[in-house]
């Protein structure tokens, strides 16, 4: 520590003998102190901040100094001052090094990060200066500066790097290519173009991993962009994901109906697959703001149709089903027990399920799968969900809980869970589908 202060001492006295009182440049930005550290001063101690800063940002270094070295170095604007009064004088080695040292000291005070992010642009370290920017941001996500600057950073850094990659593309580096949109998307997540870029050069080199990433990206950013779904499905197609891209492309048809290409690689799919054509019923499930039980057992009949037991070994007599449209998948799920038949033998299938309902047969179909060998582990451990509207005498509390340690089904943000409201289509296929993501990272 000694060493330490001695070094920053020889620092100080270097930067004294050439200190000039100058008006501070246009561009530098002196942030005031902030007063959650300002309040925890003595009187003398707030009052020589003060007029430091008041020097700071006259542009008068050698004052704002002399006020500053009077000070102990264990306050937390004695580095960050000297820093401000070395970027005054364009001392930026000097400046740096104060202000690195009042950011170690003190990591939660923004003024260091702004006074390292002035420090690095006056350097040309953009990218070092972006990030000091955005550890500013973390701590004050609202602060006018740091916001305007990184935002002016991180266009002009996407725009040369995106120059830069079409550079290389042009000639043939496929590798800086790559490098320089990567970095771009360091910069701008969300950028379409550098997405569908380099998701192309990944599918000439046959990664399909990497390409469908960026694809997937891509099409989350607009749901709706037609052409960059149909690069989605072709990329998926041709990595061999036969269902996913079937997917893919059902979701493009719902977009343009008229989508040859879509349509007869759809039934391709299908054939290879031997997909049977489901029913319109089934195809509506998703937009159905409350699904019955037999649109849940044809879910899981659908979605599990590879790992339910058929014939079902414990094939239950049911007497309400035979005009159902899903009798066959009610059969299997109800053989496999995984959905329940009344004592009166009836299954009842229009009647609407309920999210304690979902619950409880979310957990069968886990014990079915745990019997099966798949490995499914909880994530949050039973004895720390605490639910406001499901008390743990109620008759559905154990399933509920178990889904929800299972993060398979969500508690509001007020920690009600809602157990008698009815389950969308969409919330159900989610549930099934993370489910199923569940067995994968199992295995």
């Amino acid at each position: 520590m000694v060493k330490k202060r001695g070094v920053l001492g020889l620092l100080i006295l270097g930067f004294s003998a050439c200190a000039t009182v100058t008006p501070p440049p246009p561009s530098l930005y002196i942030e005031s102190p902030p007063p959650a550290y300002s309040a925890e001063l003595s009187l003398d101690e707030r009052i020589a901040v003060e007029e430091a800063w008041n020097y700071l940002k006259l542009g008068n270094a050698a004052k704002a100094e002399k006020v500053l070295l009077k000070l102990s170095p264990e306050n937390p604007f004695y580095y960050a001052g000297l820093g401000y009064a070395s970027l005054l004088t364009n001392n930026l080695p000097i400046a740096e090094q104060y202000f690195l040292r009042s950011a170690q000291d003190f990591p939660d005070m923004p003024i260091a990060h702004l006074g390292l992010g002035q420090v690095y642009q006056m350097s040309g370290q953009t990218d070092a200066a972006y990030r000091e920017y955005l550890e500013v941001l973390k701590r004050n996500p609202e602060n006018a500066w740091a916001k305007k600057e990184s935002e002016a950073l991180r266009l002009e850094k996407t725009e040369a790097l995106m120059s830069e990659a079409k550079n290389f593309a042009v000639l043939g580096n496929a590798e800086k290519t790559k490098e320089a949109y990567l970095k771009a998307l360091e910069y701008s997540p969300k950028l379409q173009e550098a997405h569908l870029a380099i998701a192309r050069i990944f599918i000439k080199e046959k990664n399909f991993q990497n390409a469908l990433f960026h694809l997937k990206t891509a099409a989350a950013n607009d749901p709706k962009d037609k052409t960059i779904l149909q690069e989605y499905a072709d990329a998926l197609y041709q990595a061999g994901q036969l269902s996913r891209s079937l997917d893919a492309y059902k979701r493009l048809l719902e977009l343009d109906l008229q989508n040859k290409i879509a349509r007869d690689r759809s039934e391709s799919i299908k054939n290879r697959l031997g997909v049977v054509e489901l029913p319109s019923q089934y195809n509506s499930i998703a937009s159905l703001k409350a699904l019955t039980k037999e649109d849940l057992a044809a879910l899981i009949g659908v979605k599990f149709k590879d790992i339910l037991v058929i014939p079902a070994p414990n094939p239950a007599v049911i007497v309400d089903i035979t005009t159902s449209w899903a009798f066959e998948h009610i059969v299997n799920v109800a053989g496999n027990d995984i959905m329940e038949v009344f004592s009166n033998r009836t299954f009842q299938p229009r009647k609407t399920v309920t999210r304690a309902e979902m619950a409880e047969t979310l957990v069968r179909l886990i014990a079915f799968l745990k019997k099966g060998g798949a490995k499914i582990v909880e994530q949050i451990p039973l004895d720390r969900i605490k639910i406001a509207d499901v008390p743990q005498e109620h008759f559905y509390f154990q399933p509920i809980a178990q889904a929800i340690s299972y993060q398979i089904m969500d508690l509001a943000p007020d920690r009600t869970f809602k157990p008698e409201q009815g389950v969308p289509g969409r919330e159900a296929i989610k549930a099934l589908e993370i489910l199923l993501g569940l067995i994968k990272e199992g295995r």
